[in-house]
């Protein structure tokens, strides 16, 4: 009997929960749910991540944080701004606004998968249900807050080890650029002048899976020890061993960030990561940086965490900064790989895009160096110098509480027999207005020479003063052993956005030709703090265009330079290092910058033949108009800066005459110009303008800077990935050059446009030539090119 009491009290009670889940379920069919409902589907959500790559990153960003064109999509911001508002108010934003240029241009389907993608990039959880563009039940549908997600840290990877084949190797790529000195140079000569137009697709690795979703600007280089590649790969920097020889994966290596991939600055694979090799028997070691800032130690054989490397293989890079930063929200992370220099792991920082920076007040890109073997914090250099330290008395007004940004976000060269590193230093906050922090600001924009072991600054040249054009140091320091004026000097050139290479002693810091300080434009805009000179080098000349004169606007036609005076009418102009000026559309659109804050040379940097001592440098021509404006609902600085097109010119054609791009021969002996070629054809936008149909165009190359590789007998080069930004850049050809003349050996045309920096190597006897590549619909990959 009681048995049956119980029963019928567990039954009623079953009863009574279904009836509430029921009435619960009537309740919800007519109140708002909420998107923590799971209200799309996993697979809807990586259809947006491929539509939003293709039509709407070039203004939302990669990571949907922003770019100059387009607002953040995703973080707590963008959260707590809709989280009263239902879906059905997102999806007609979206429709109505994405993409930029063409609105409504896509189906109701593919704006929700849209809506799905940033409903999963900002935490929401998928479902079993796809979102349906069904108005009446988007209205019903609210945003809320996202759950919180774990802060566990996970390590997932393919554990088994793989078992190397006996090779014969040569020309190891051990340093992100091929050697310490970032040359991006290989003895090899196997694929010489007369064979190169042989050249084919030996195998290509594919990385559309390693992410959440595809990535297309792949700018990783590969490292090649001992007949195995090492690459990051993805949107979560993914890290992979490669068979040298087929192509085939022999690890892969995924960090989980956790809750902290919302927050990283750069969502990307970065360039590649960096080995040591052990002197006391222990295994190789492949290091690279996540996307969040954190620092991981992989067994070379396994691709499993080294255990007494900091935390089971891992080190918080944000615990090593001594200032105040949020171990979760503050967003430094890194997109290059750290070097590691008589066992002494060095690495810089990035951050997020500096147009229009939220505060003033950002956290610093101090330089750190960590142990190789332990991941114990050895010493750390503060790139803008706090109280007591030297160069503190150039951040005027206190400015060096609060200031941030100041990092090395490019490569960094070193010198192992000097002990030396070089670091090629950004700007501070923000990138256009500095009147939040007057001075010279030390060491914003400053090559700086430190002692590997101890940190100490050896020496230092600021190479430019304040800087309000976002002119960053954009590409690694290059080393090479010259002989000026019959004299030996080991020397490091630096390459920049305003298209200089300054060229010093790499020992002492002396300018190897005279730097002169000369008079430059001074700012209009109220609270400004400008520099009365800037640093020029006597030698080299510049090797790109610097600056307005009337000379340098499109002139296929007289109609088309008389249309190009008008236009530039409407702007404010002038030399190199005209500051930019306020937005005021019935007098002033803004100041044309040439060139422009993209650069002259940019990551892609500059070769360097070490036999010859001749520099080779990638370049990009292109004039673009800056201003700033008062934006207090967006930043508390006094003014942001804004980005224009820069294809404004008459027919869509940029202001400026080609060509567009091009690449620099430079002596490093004598600091003269031996040649400079356009770095490619004539794009279509250019021969299909009406107006120049039956002219004879010249080659025009792109407005890209392209990546390049030297080896004994040949220059490589392709065209650029035309990611970046709109401007026409980009394309599939991958060409030798003949490195003394600049004339054109043979040309390739690769899968997509090349997106990373050529590295090569020889297995077995073939000699390989291996590129990332990439293209808007088309997800990285690795090309590897063989005779």
């Amino acid at each position: 009997m009681k048995s049956f009491h119980l029963l019928a009290g567990i039954a009623t009670i079953c009863l009574l929960a279904y009836s509430d889940v029921s009435a619960q379920q009537r309740v919800n069919q007519k109140e708002m749910v909420t998107a923590n409902a799971g209200v799309f589907t996993k697979k809807q959500a990586e259809q947006g991540g491929v539509l939003f790559t293709t039509h709407c990153v070039s203004c939302h960003g990669r990571d949907l944080r922003g770019t100059e064109g387009g607002n953040a999509l995703m973080g707590d911001r963008f959260v707590a701004k809709w989280s009263g508002k239902s879906l059905g108010q997102l999806f007609e934003l979206t429709r109505s606004t994405m993409p930029k240029t063409n609105p409504h241009s896509l189906d109701n389907a593919s704006y929700t998968a849209l809506v799905a993608f940033i409903l999963n990039t900002n935490g929401f959880p998928a479902g079993e249900q796809p979102l349906a563009s069904d108005k009446a039940r988007l209205a019903r549908m609210q945003m809320g807050t996202p759950p919180p997600i774990s802060s566990r840290v996970s390590m997932r990877f393919t554990p088994a080890p793989y078992n190397a084949k006996p090779t014969t190797i040569e020309g190891d790529w051990r340093q992100h650029r091929g050697d310490y000195a970032s040359s991006n140079y290989s003895p090899l000569a196997q694929i010489n002048k007369e064979n190169a137009k042989n050249l084919k697709v030996a195998w290509r690795w594919k990385t559309d899976n390693f992410g959440p979703s595809p990535e297309f600007y792949f700018k990783s280089t590969p490292l090649m020890v001992n007949g195995v590649l090492f690459t990051t790969a993805g949107l979560s920097r993914t890290v992979a061993a490669i068979d040298a020889e087929t192509g085939e994966t022999l690890w892969t290596f995924r960090f989980d960030e956790g809750a902290r991939k919302t927050y990283v600055p750069r969502q990307n694979s970065g360039r590649g990561v960096a080995y040591w090799t052990s002197p006391d028997k222990g295994p190789d070691r492949v290091i690279y940086i996540t996307p969040s800032f954190q620092l991981v130690a992989l067994n070379a054989k396994t691709g499993q965490p080294i255990p007494d490397f900091g935390e089971s293989g891992v080190v918080d890079l944000k615990k090593g900064l001594d200032q105040s930063v949020d171990p979760l929200t503050t967003t430094i992370g890194s997109t290059s790989p750290p070097i590691i220099v008589n066992d002494v792991i060095i690495m810089g920082a990035s951050f997020p895009v500096g147009l229009a920076p939220v505060s003033k007040n950002q956290a610093r890109g101090d330089i750190m160096g960590y142990d190789v073997k332990t991941g114990k914090r050895l010493w750390i250099f503060h790139t803008i110098p706090q109280q007591g330290e030297a160069g503190n008395e150039t951040w005027e007004k206190e400015s060096w509480r609060y200031t941030g940004n100041t990092a090395a976000w490019a490569p960094l060269t070193a010198d192992p027999e000097l002990g030396y590193v070089y670091l090629p230093l950004e700007a501070a906050t923000g990138d256009f207005y500095g009147g939040h922090r007057p001075g010279n600001n030390l060491y914003s924009q400053s090559l700086v020479c430190l002692d590997v072991k101890t940190g100490k600054k050896v020496w230092h040249y600021q190479l430019i003063h304040h800087d309000i054009w976002d002119y960053d140091l954009p590409a690694p320091p290059i080393l090479a052993d010259i002989r000026v004026d019959g004299k030996p000097i080991k020397a490091v050139v630096q390459v920049t956005k305003q298209a200089f290479a300054f060229v010093f002693d790499r020992v002492t810091g002396k300018p190897v030709w005279p730097i002169e300080e000369r008079p430059v434009p001074k700012s209009d805009v109220k609270g400004e703090w400008t520099s009365p000179t800037q640093p020029f080098p006597t030698k080299p000349a510049a090797f790109d265009r610097q600056g307005y004169s009337d000379d340098i606007l499109v002139d296929f036609t007289p109609e088309i330079k008389k249309a190009a005076l008008k236009i530039v009418s409407n702007y404010k102009k002038g030399p190199l290092f005209t500051p930019v000026s306020m937005y005021n559309p019935s007098h002033n659109l803004g100041t044309l910058q040439l060139p422009d804050a993209v650069g002259g040379a940019n990551w892609q940097g500059g070769v360097v033949d070490p036999e010859t001592g001749m520099l080779y440098v990638s370049s990009s021509t292109v004039i673009r108009p800056m201003s700033l404006e008062a934006a207090p609902d967006l930043s508390d600085m006094d003014y942001v800066a804004y980005m224009g097109n820069a294809r404004i010119g008459p027919y869509g054609l940029p202001l400026v005459k080609p060509p567009y791009g091009r690449i620099t021969a430079i002596d490093l002996n004598t600091g003269n110009h031996k040649w400079m070629v356009a770095n490619a054809d004539t794009p279509s936008w250019v021969t299909n303008v009406p107006a120049l149909k039956g002219l004879t165009i010249p080659r025009t190359g792109l407005p890209d800077r392209v990546g390049m590789l030297v080896t004994k007998t040949l220059l490589f080069a392709g065209e650029g990935a035309g990611l970046y930004g709109s401007d026409g850049g980009g394309g599939n050809k991958f060409r030798a050059y003949d490195k003394a003349t600049g004339a054109i050996v043979s040309e390739l045309t690769l899968p997509a446009n090349q997106a990373g920096l050529p590295m090569t190597y020889s297995v077995n006897g073939k000699q390989y030539i291996v590129v990332a590549v990439g293209a808007i619909g088309h997800p990285g990959e690795l090309v590897a090119l063989s005779l």
